[in-house]
């Protein structure tokens, strides 16, 4: 008597299965998260005239624009704070405001201080040019994720194939074994 195993056929069918719908999935996310890039016209800037970047130019529609725009965004936030990042510049203000309150000024003058009022104007920027970072590396975590769907849908797919063809081999089996003594 010869058989074939049903059970496998089933497993295969269902990763084959599982497989295009990951494929599909991760090509609908890509098309997505790049549809939005494009739509926020955003240009990639150059980072340094002496040493511009790859992508400078062309528009943020992919994860490697994305990522040289991150890049360029984080260079002239750190040229604008005199290199000094979002955290070091509230720390910054924060001793400013101390020193200016121990020498006995109000709340009104504090605020109306000239240094503070800059630190707060770069404290902005540097907030708003971080803000923007993320955003870009979030968009290239989401292509990462929409590839390596595809890529797993890819192998979900040659998986069931090869369970297909290992359930549609035959396989003797006598009618009846003996009991081992």
């Amino acid at each position: 008597m010869a058989t074939s195993n049903k059970s496998v056929k089933y497993i295969a069918l269902f990763t084959v299965i599982a497989g295009v719908i990951m494929i599909i999935a991760g090509g609908l996310t890509w098309a997505l998260v790049s549809s939005q890039l494009k739509d926020e016209a955003i240009t990639v800037s150059a980072v340094t005239a002496e040493n511009p970047g790859r992508y400078v130019g062309k528009q943020v529609a992919g994860p490697f624009t994305a990522y040289a725009q991150a890049n360029a965004i984080q260079h002239h936030a750190l040229a604008g704070a005199n290199d000094r990042t979002y955290a070091e510049i509230g720390a910054d203000l924060t001793a400013l405001k101390d020193k200016l309150k121990a020498a006995g000024a109000s709340d009104a003058d504090i605020a109306d201080n000239a240094e503070v009022k800059a630190l707060t104007a770069t404290r902005t920027s540097t907030m708003n040019g971080t803000f923007l970072r993320t955003s870009l590396f979030t968009s290239v975590v989401s292509f990462g994720v929409a590839a390596l769907v595809i890529g797993l849908g890819v192998i979900f797919i040659l998986l069931g194939y090869a369970l297909m063809k290992v359930s549609n081999t035959m396989v003797a089996v006598p009618e009846s074994v003996p009991a081992k003594e």
